[in-house]
């Protein structure tokens, strides 16, 4: 049986991963190298801590507040889209305490899922991927952040997650070498990191050693279709007869998606990332920085990366040097001796998270066609959810019980 997946991201990569494991013979085709995708310049949490989907109480009257501040880590690119517009009434219609409660545990099941995966990947002496689960923390700043930290604390603890509040002289003592302009925060227990560059460069190492079929620089053009089945995907270099369809076009499948007449409720979200080697700012844990919206992931004994922002654009638009600047300020104000000079914008990287309308990920076959399984829309999740998201799609694909409910990944729940 042969399966064609568009995208080359991790969810593409889990996916033909996992297919492949299972018996299909796999093409993965993707609009880049396979190098530079969203999946790699991320943070590498793999956190079941993530239970609050992005569409949530607040989010859309702070979002207006930011922006007017050209520095501030959430902006929506002023635009007539009628795709957007779309994804904003269904995204309102979502941020409220209702959905949050209702998101909170199929956002937990697929991240404890995909960490049970990651941890047997490491485990195998084919991957390497500097899997570490020593939790993640989370600072706060403001009282009202540390309200809001009390509060998730209790709710991870009633989903069954570890998770612990800390008073400022805790948050303090997990960073002795530092000072740290904090009162207090999270440490998630529950959460791990690794490193996503290694991941991914393991990933294709063994997804070519296994034989799957990778096709670099080609892009989606069409399907050949008989019925109700897709008999055929066509790029612009070639065609791939095919029994089976996976689309993981991340930020790019809205678009993916009208060509195959599938409505996908998704916006690309641009995040910005900056990684630093051999440098002198080093973390025990990693940690974000509440009100900053910042990530910082310690990767390796060299490499440190800060990541954040959520800008609402076009994937045309040219990348924005103030969205960097506010991730570094941010950084400043929670650790006032860090003072990381501005990097050159050719040394900063930025990708797209494929944010769903709901903050809950897109898996599912779709009911246009018998042969067709969407993976998309997991926002900033991606690599914490792909390794159960790629489990998923081979259990849908051959017809089996799912290791966790699908039901709330429906495409049709709009």
């Amino acid at each position: 049986m042969k399966c064609t997946i568009i995208g080359g991201g991790i969810i593409g990569l889990s996916s033909a991963h996992y297919l492949r494991q299972s018996g299909w013979e796999v093409t993965v085709i993707d609009r880049s190298d396979f190098q530079n995708n969203c999946s790699y310049g991320n943070a590498g949490y793999v956190c079941p801590s993530h239970f609050i989907p992005l569409a949530s109480p607040g989010i859309i009257s702070q979002g207006l507040r930011w922006m007017l501040d050209k520095n501030s880590p959430f902006y929506i690119q002023p635009r007539i889209d009628w795709g957007l517009i779309n994804w904003g009434l269904k995204f309102m219609a979502k941020a409220n305490s209702e959905h949050v409660a209702y998101a909170a545990e199929p956002l937990r099941d697929i991240a404890l899922l995909s960490q049970q995966l990651y941890e047997d990947l490491a485990r195998s002496p084919r991957f390497e991927f500097g899997y570490d689960h020593r939790g993640l923390m989370e600072y706060t700043q403001t009282p009202e952040g540390l309200d809001h930290a009390k509060h998730t604390v209790e709710k991870a603890l009633e989903l069954g997650l570890e998770a612990e509040f800390m008073d400022e002289a805790e948050a303090q003592s997990l960073e002795p070498h530092l000072r740290m302009n904090v009162n207090g925060g999270i440490k998630f227990k529950c959460d791990a990191h690794l490193y996503p560059n290694q991941l991914m460069h393991s990933l294709l190492a063994n997804l070519e050693e296994d034989g799957v079929n990778l096709r670099p620089n080609e892009n989606f053009k069409s399907i050949e279709k008989q019925g109700d089945q897709i008999r055929s995907v066509r790029t612009d270099k070639a065609s791939y007869d095919t029994d089976l369809v996976v689309l993981a076009t991340g930020s790019w499948s809205r678009e993916v998606g009208k060509l195959m007449g599938l409505n996908i409720p998704l916006v690309g979200g641009r995040g910005y990332s900056i990684t630093l080697e051999d440098s002198p700012y080093r973390m025990n844990f990693p940690s974000i920085l509440s009100e900053g919206k910042v990530a910082i992931t310690p990767l390796d004994q060299r490499h440190i990366r800060f990541g954040g922002t959520m800008e609402i654009t076009g994937t045309g638009a040219p990348p924005q040097p103030s969205r960097v600047q506010g991730i570094l300020n941010s950084v400043r104000k929670f650790i006032p001796d860090w003072e990381i000079p501005m990097p050159k914008m050719e040394e900063v990287w930025y990708g797209y998270r494929p944010c769903s309308a709901d903050g809950l990920p897109y898996i599912d076959r779709v009911p246009q066609w018998q042969n067709c399984i969407v993976a998309t829309g997991h926002s900033m999740l991606g690599i914490s959810l792909g390794a159960g998201t790629g489990k998923l799609v081979s259990e849908l694909a051959n017809e089996q019980a799912t290791s966790i409910p699908v039901e709330a990944y429906r495409l049709a729940r709009f």
